[in-house]
């Protein structure tokens, strides 16, 4: 998880992410690669927290020790938004207009970003999913939420489809595709159910503190979907980290 809109990189320097740059925040694109996960925390001291990190993300949930209640729900009130498309060199992203959030527990979290991972990253009793959407959130106060989306292959999913047919036309470029609008509703699937924890960006500089809500349910891309977005992307993913005995807790 690296990337987000201008609009939340200047606050995001307030709660001491590093490195931001243009549109991004966290590291240097050119700096690291998936393909090396297991040495980030060597590559510069910026990024220590991606070896040292005692919450790091994303993890493989033991449903068996999740602790399950009755838990406020996910109140969505996102809106249409303008489509614009980063390739930031690991990731496709699309930048979020403002005025689209996500309540839970009366707290108001601005939507940013969202980020597309082939596989996806987050896990339940060892079993992934064929890609991910990260809905990138962020508070008043700063704080940093990340809902994730499994996607599995069934129906087109409509939202994926204005994206792939508008990508940027290389690595590091943004494009702002005129006349097209999209929906973060249309990622969501039906049942918003959710596992809780607090995690870390899942890329370079890793920085902890960060709330994830992985949605049990997982939405929809075709199959001629995740093979176009893997010609892009074939793998970007960071590997499942330690959970240390981290609190999770789940919606029944």
């Amino acid at each position: 998880m690296k990337c987000l809109m201008k609009g939340f990189a200047a606050s995001i320097l307030a709660v001491g992410l590093a490195g931001v740059a243009g549109p991004s925040f966290g590291a240097d694109s050119s700096t690291w690669s998936y393909a090396a996960a297991t040495k980030w925390g060597k590559l510069a001291k910026e990024f220590h927290l991606c070896g040292t990190g005692t919450m790091q993300s994303p993890i493989d949930i033991p449903d068996k020790d999740v602790r399950k209640g009755d838990l406020p729900a996910l109140l969505f009130n996102y809106k249409p938004s303008p489509l614009k498309i980063v390739d930031e060199g690991h990731l496709i992203q699309v930048d979020y207009a403002p005025d689209s959030w996500v309540t839970i527990n009366g707290k108001r979290y601005e939507l940013g970003a969202i980020e597309f991972h082939k596989p996806g990253e987050a896990k339940v009793n060892g079993k992934g999913h064929e890609m991910e959407a990260d809905l990138v959130h962020k508070s008043q106060d700063g704080k940093l939420l990340i809902i994730a989306v499994p996607l599995d292959v069934g129906a087109e999913n409509p939202l994926l489809k204005d994206v792939l047919a508008n990508l940027p036309a290389g690595k590091g470029k943004e494009q702002l595709v005129s006349g097209v609008t999209i929906n973060a509703l249309g990622l969501l699937p039906k049942d918003k159910g959710y596992y809780m924890y607090t995690g870390s960006l899942s890329s370079p500089p890793c920085t902890e503190n960060i709330l994830w809500y992985v949605l049990k349910t997982p939405a929809t891309a075709s199959a001629d979907q995740m093979a176009r977005f893997g010609r892009v992307y074939p793998m970007n993913a960071r590997p499942t980290q330690p959970r240390n005995d981290r609190d999770i807790i789940g919606t029944p």
